[in-house]
This record gives C-alpha cells, structure tokens and sequence, in this order.
C-alpha cells in the first residue's frame, strides 16, 4: 500500500501518524515545504521518500509532485493530511487520482453550516432554526421571522473566525456596515447555553465507529474570541447515552469513512443542540489528550485500521484528562493535584475545575 501524506512535518505531533503507518509495512510518502534536512530523523527514517514543492497552495505544483510519485512507486491508494487547513487539498488530489476516500463533492456536507444543519435534521438530532445570507433583504428577513439574538457566521468557516453576535438592531446594523456581501453567512437562532461538549472518534473503511469520546470545553469559542480568554477542555470518563445516540446518528448520516470525525454539541438541560460536523481530528493536542484519558495509541490505532487491521482496544478504564492552553505546548506535562487546585481556585473554570477535583483520582492534567 502507498500511503501520501500531505504536509508530514507539521503539525509535529501528527508525525506519529506517518511513523505508524511505517510500523505497519506501508510505504508513506510525503510532500510538504519543508526542506528534506529539517525533518525530524524518526520522521525522515519513516518516509520512503519525501517531494519538496515551494508552496504547498500552488495545486499545480503539488499535482506533478503526486504524479511523479505515481510514476515512480505505482499507485497512491490513501492521501492525507489530518489537517483542517489541507482537507480541500486532499479531497482535490483523492478525485484527480482516482484515490480512496472524501472527495471535493463529499466536502460540501462538512464545509457548509447550512448543508451540516440539513444531515442533522435528517439524524433525528435537535438543531435552532437558521438561514443563508446572501443579501442585505436576506437579513432583515431572516431577523423577521427567526427573530433576535441570532449568531452569524461564515457559511464556510472555522470556529468563531468573524462571528457576530446580534442582540439588537444596532449590532444587525453594524453587521450590514462591516459585511462584505462577498462572503455568504449563516444566520441561525442565538442558544444561551455556555456548555459546548463534542462527540468525537474515528470510523474505519467501511464507516463502523472504532473509537469514540467526548470533551467539555471550559469556555465557548465565541467568548474565547471576544474575551481573548486561556482555551481549555476535558474529557470526561462517561458519556451521556443521548449524546452518544445522537453522535452516532449524524456519524451514520454523514458517510465518511477511514476518519477521524469531531462533532460539537450545546448542551441544554438534559438534550443536545448540534452545531458543526468537522471532517478531521480536533486540532492541537487532543488526540494525545484522548489517547492519555483513554489509556491507548490512536496513532497506531489509525495505522492499524489502514491496514486492515482491527482497532486495538484499550484494557484501561477511562479517566479525566484536563488540557489548558497557558503555557506552550512543548511543555506538557502531568500535573499535580496541587496545580489543578491552583487553577480551580484562580480561574475562571473554577466550577469545572471543582467537580473534576471531586474526582481526583480519575484524573490526568495536561499542561
């Protein structure tokens, strides 16, 4: 099997990924920018070979590169890069050389609020009303009959990346002053609730869940954004039944396969509002944060499912693990109970941080 790896070198953690894929016998191959002598030796000893383009945006360039490999090693039988930044890349080179998985058509489903809102509906899963803005009357008719507050956001976007929140006819005003009209908007019904838990894991070839679990974020992307605050989540031990019913159904809805998927939730009461569906790991850390509460590799898990394998299964219970982004990363380490004590006593997370502590000895705390 030829495996390429869009951008191998960053970001660094994900390259265990193609470190794996190399345990498994699979030949990984590799383009990015980087120069062949700035990859990290354990990166470099994994790659069969590696093909610098100067600019990884230039489609052109990146599409010889991948002919070139073609032609040299026979057929690409997986392209990927794991990367939010690179997924329209990937889908672009998957189609162009006939390879397995996501295709620019399949992207428009995880690309698009208003499409992601419509598979919602259609798993049975609870969402707010919300419409496309295209025009200055599309707004005044959408705060017609959906009413205020609403939130818009970019039709196509990531996280909370010019958001407004629209309380009164002011903040709809100023959003008509400062809008483009280029850029196409979702508005959709404001929801008061600051809980945001997600429903992530990883399907296999054929679309079967392999893993699965669920973190809180301490604050919501649109505060982090307004308030400039610290980020940071936890993943829990147990996941409400529900959440798991309604993650599954849209993961179903959905169809992708050989994944990683990362899907948040409000929560409210006792039910969940669906918000976005994101065709890729939840970024940063996480997967390292999920394979400590978990007790196993996914990094290897993801190899072996490539390979036909079956997803290796952890014998560990799960446990809480806190991830807090204050310090640089680099730094990560596991924390004393002391430290946790520290920040529920000082920050703004201190609930969370409390009832984490209730629990204290089911806790792994990522710095």
């Amino acid at each position: 099997m030829n495996y390429l790896v869009i951008s191998p070198y960053y970001p660094q953690n994900f390259q265990q990924f193609t470190i794996e894929l190399a345990n498994k016998g699979i030949t990984v191959l590799g383009i990015g920018q980087e120069p062949y002598e700035q990859l990290d030796e354990p990166l470099r000893n994994s790659l069969t070979e590696y093909f610098r383009v100067d600019n990884l945006e230039n489609i052109d360039e990146v599409k010889r590169a991948v002919a070139f490999l073609f032609y040299k090693h026979g057929p690409i039988d997986r392209i990927e890069s794991h990367n939010e930044y690179w997924l329209e890349l990937d889908a672009t080179l998957r189609e162009q050389f006939n390879v397995f998985g996501a295709k620019p058509e399949d992207l428009k489903k995880t690309k698009f609020k208003s499409e992601m809102k419509k598979l919602f509906q259609k798993a049975g899963v609870p969402v707010v009303p919300g419409a496309v803005i295209q025009t200055e009357a599309d707004v005044d008719q959408v705060v017609e009959t959906i009413g205020l507050p609403m939130i818009a956001k970019p039709d196509n976007g990531v996280g909370a990346a010019a958001t407004f929140k629209l309380e009164s006819q002011e903040d709809v005003d100023r959003f008509k002053q400062e809008w483009d009209q280029s850029t196409v908007y979702f508005f959709e019904k404001f929801v008061t609730s600051s809980e945001i838990c997600t429903f992530d894991g990883l399907v296999d070839k054929d679309g079967n869940i392999v893993f699965s679990t669920t973190f809180d974020y301490a604050y919501t992307p649109l505060d982090l954004m307004i308030y400039k605050m610290d980020n940071s989540y936890y993943v829990l031990k147990d996941m409400d039944p529900k959440l798991r019913k309604y993650g599954e159904a849209i993961v179903k809805e959905f169809g992708m396969k050989e994944r990683f998927f990362h899907i948040e939730f409000f929560r409210e009461g006792d039910d969940y509002i669906a918000i976005e569906y994101n065709n890729r790991p939840a970024g940063g850390f996480t997967i390292d944060v999920y394979n400590f509460a978990h007790s196993l590799d996914l990094y290897r898990g993801y190899a072996a499912i490539v390979a036909g394998e079956e997803f290796p299964r952890s014998e560990f219970e799960p446990q809480y693990c806190w991830q807090l982004h204050v310090v640089p990363m680099s730094t990560m380490c596991i924390q004393k109970k002391t430290c946790l004590q520290s920040i529920a006593n000082n920050s703004r997370s201190k609930k969370l941080c409390q009832q984490l502590l209730q629990s204290y000895k089911g806790i792994i705390f990522i710095c």
